[in-house]
């Protein structure tokens, strides 16, 4: 048993976590973490993101100033505190569309929207919260070295939260760069890359100050905030100087594929009713067998949504020749579910004009609580599941990432949903020709979702030099290029069609090559560094 003076002792930190100053800057880094997500899209606001990641940092590393500003020693306990009201705070804000998918029957399950935000929030927040712990191990009384523990930390969180657990690589800081020249690094060092350098961009400065406070010099503070305007500057130059250069195409000629997305933007408390069933889906075959614009060729494929038709694949032979006949020649690829020896699937089918299925591919990264509920096969054939047997099993996966052969039309990534977020999906099969995501973006609302969604598949573009494709229900249907353009796209919530000349595929990129590996052994050699000096100064 604990001894009083240790009980004492474990009090007094408990207390000092939760004291009157601790609850102010539990409140300071909530707010700093809000306004760090302010830069996601739409708003596109980075200029907030590198102040809310400064003060993040500098509030993990020493406390608030005016308070005896910087505190030397703040325990693990308090910064993983501040650490995790940062990170609540930014993903409140950054993922607050997560309310939508219980509003779509608000009745029934519109009660659940804020405990959903409030659980998301709070867990994603852990690993900043494990980064702020972190930091105050290495560093418990150098506020400047803590500062720069903080950055190496919070950069290996935001890269371990897209893998544990399954992963959820959503609203990554250096997302907020979408729009901008400085995006382009990402086909050198990743999304992920581009996040460890914004970190370090907006960290940087503060943490020269805390040097600058501890130290009274105030040069560490101006030689830091110098580095890093330059590092940012000399990138978004890089930047602009790439988008500017056609470069070298990977193909000899120009691809001659002519795509058409059918964007039918049927709402999702509409889209299975079933008196609307025959609405949605005759609206599909009037935008694929469109005429073309005057003097513009007839699609080569044609591409409807994910879920696009509320039939079984096996059961739908006869919505299958009336999709065939509505394309006149050209192959179609629809997102539809199907059954396989009792299991269901959400998958992509590619219909051949003859009707036949000439490809097929499977979801396999599915999302949890939204396709699968975890553990659930647990529970799934036991008088524990009850009637809800069947929603507990939800779909099956896939057997994982794989490569689609369309014949004229080149090898495709084929993606459903949010596998696009994933980086790692698209280095598993050999380097496809382009990559197709169909996505039911509905469940997303109208506010943040979607354009968050397709940011991080304009991410993907970049990375690997390749164009995508995206086909969403509600929007936005867009035709990406090699380095993350939109060259082409229907607005949010709008039905129609548009046809588009599939882009060229640039030749691969460094990160294609190598990935996320030597991000991961950076970070790692740093606070492993960090954790030597710790070891020798106690020594």
């Amino acid at each position: 048993m604990k001894g009083p003076g240790r009980l004492a002792r474990s009090r007094a930190r408990l207390r000092s976590v939760f004291d009157p100053p601790g609850w102010r800057w539990m409140l300071a880094a909530l707010g700093c973490g809000g306004l760090a997500a302010l830069g996601q899209a739409p708003l596109g606001w980075w200029l907030a993101t590198l102040a809310g990641v400064a003060a993040v940092v500098a509030l993990t590393s020493g406390g608030l100033p005016g308070q005896g500003w910087p505190q030397p020693r703040a325990g693990a306990g308090r910064s993983f505190c501040l650490g995790w009201a940062a990170g609540s705070g930014y993903f409140a804000v950054a993922l607050f569309w997560i309310v939508e998918p219980f509003m779509v029957d608000p009745v029934r399950h519109g009660w659940m929207a804020p405990f959903g935000l409030f659980f998301m929030a709070a867990g994603m927040a852990l690993f900043w919260g494990a980064a702020g712990a972190a930091a105050a191990v290495l560093a418990p009384d150098r506020p400047g070295r803590r500062a720069l523990a903080m950055i190496a930390a919070l950069g290996m969180a935001e890269l371990a939260r897209g893998h544990l657990l399954g992963g959820f690589p959503w609203a990554l800081v250096g997302h907020v760069w979408i729009d901008t020249p400085l995006a382009q690094l990402a086909a050198i060092i990743g999304a992920s890359g581009l996040t460890a350098l914004t970190i370090t961009a907006a960290g940087a400065p503060a943490a020269g100050a805390l040097a600058a406070a501890q130290g009274r010099r105030i040069m560490s503070a101006l030689l830091a905030t110098a580095v890093a305007v330059a590092v940012l500057v000399a990138g978004w130059q890089w930047g602009a100087a790439r988008l500017s250069d056609p470069g070298v195409t990977a193909s000899a000629e120009p691809a001659p594929l002519r795509l058409r997305m059918v964007q039918p933007n049927a709402p999702q408390h509409l889209k299975w009713r079933a008196d609307l069933a025959w609405f949605w889906f005759e609206r599909q075959l009037d935008l694929t067998a469109a005429v073309p614009a005057a003097g513009e060729p007839a699609p080569d494929l044609v591409i409807w949504p994910e879920t696009a038709i509320p039939w079984l694949l096996e059961d739908a032979w006869y919505a299958l020749t009336m999709i065939a006949e509505a394309a006149g020649g050209a192959s179609v690829a629809i997102g539809v579910q199907r059954r396989e020896a009792g299991r269901h699937f959400n998958s992509l089918a590619v219909i051949e004009p003859d009707a036949e299925i000439a490809a097929l591919y499977d979801k396999h990264h599915l999302v949890p609580f939204g396709e699968y509920v975890p553990l659930s096969g647990l529970i799934a054939d036991t008088p524990l599941a009850g009637l809800a047997g069947r929603a507990l099993a939800g779909f099956s996966p896939g057997p994982g990432p794989e490569l689609m052969d369309l014949g004229a039309a080149g090898m495709v990534a084929p993606m459903i949903c949010y596998e696009t977020v994933f980086p790692r999906h698209l280095r598993a099969v050999e380097r496809p020709d382009w990559i197709l995501q169909v996505t039911n973006d509905a469940w997303f609302g109208r506010i943040s979702g979607p354009y968050q969604h397709l940011a991080q598949a304009r991410f993907r573009a970049v990375e690997f030099g390749l164009p995508v494709v995206r086909v969403a229900n509600t929007g936005v249907s867009a035709v990406i290029d090699g380095r993350g353009r939109v060259v082409a796209a229907m607005p949010l919530n709008v039905a129609g069609w548009l046809d588009a000349e599939l882009p060229d595929a640039l030749p691969p990129t460094p990160f294609a090559r190598a990935g996320e590996a030597p991000l991961a052994a950076l970070l790692s050699l740093i606070l492993m560094l960090l954790a030597g000096l710790r070891l020798r100064r106690r020594d």
